[in-house]
């Protein structure tokens, strides 16, 4: 795996099966949902069945996206969660303000010396409006993203392309606070490899790193869609080879203008090649 995890495989907390399979997955991280998946009379299951596993560590890293933070489930999640050995992230849903983050942090701070690693889900107009306010609420804050389907529904939005605007707004603020890019939303039908893979390549365009997923059958093209092509690769590298030659600005002799932020962006790219 690189340093920037490319696929996060969704699994309900209530079902310790598909759990087992998503840690088997390939997956970059397993994320175990005790929120939208899991039936209001078996929110106590989840939490506890997913309190056992994560007393070990696990063979990747385990995010766990807790309850509504306003709800009636949320302090129990974090309570029984926030401390667990085998915990790499908490998935904050249904962030609108600073204060949720902060609320959350000084609730899950833990023996280990403080809060695990937090991200929060904008999933509600507001949320999008105060992207970059709490994108910078807190040090444990490591990364945002969108929550489409709420967010659909708050906005009235039909057309895919009417989420473009929030999505860039989130993209900026992730970069502006120093985070890593966003993880794009899940792609709902399962069934709709093509429109997966069209997605991908739209998200990757805005600014995405990697995607969220909620079957294995997802991974491979979600994998596949943000890692270099070959041909992209071979620039990166000529990018960089002409750079340490000559560290001026330059043109290539097939016209690629090569300066300070070419050669930025060619790192990253090939900071993306390596899958352990």
């Amino acid at each position: 795996m690189t340093g920037f995890p490319l696929t996060w495989l969704y699994a309900p907390g209530d079902r310790p099966f598909v759990v087992a399979k998503a840690l088997a997955s390939g997956a970059d991280v397993v994320v175990i949902d005790l929120e939208d998946a899991v039936a209001p009379d078996r929110k106590a299951y989840a939490r506890s069945a997913t309190a056992e596993l994560l007393r070990d560590p696990q063979p990747v890293p385990v995010h766990v996206r807790v309850n509504a933070l306003s709800g009636p489930w949320a302090r129990a999640d974090l309570a029984a969660l926030a401390s667990a050995p085998g915990l790499s992230g908490l998935r904050l849903p249904k962030v609108s303000s600073p204060a949720d983050v902060v609320r959350v942090a000084r609730r899950a701070a833990s023996a280990r010396g403080g809060p695990p690693p937090l991200y929060a889900l904008l999933e509600t107009a507001l949320g999008i409006e105060r992207a970059h306010a709490v994108a910078t609420a807190h040090p444990s804050l490591r990364g945002i993203a969108i929550g489409e389907a709420d967010l659909r529904a708050d906005l009235g939005v039909r057309d895919d392309a009417g989420l473009d605007w929030s999505r860039s707004r989130v993209v900026v603020a992730a970069r502006a606070a120093g985070l890593a890019p966003p993880v794009q939303s899940v792609h709902p039908d399962i069934r709709d490899l093509d429109g997966l893979r069209a997605s991908c390549a739209r998200g990757r365009a805005l600014g995405f790193l990697g995607r969220s997923a909620i079957h294995p059958c997802q991974l491979e093209i979600i994998e596949r869609a943000y890692l270099p092509t070959e041909q992209e690769i071979e620039q990166a590298e000529t990018v960089v080879e002409a750079a340490a030659t000559n560290p001026g600005a330059q043109a290539l002799p097939d016209g690629t203008f090569v300066d300070t932020a070419a050669v930025r962006a060619a790192r990253r790219t090939l900071s993306l090649t390596t899958r352990a």
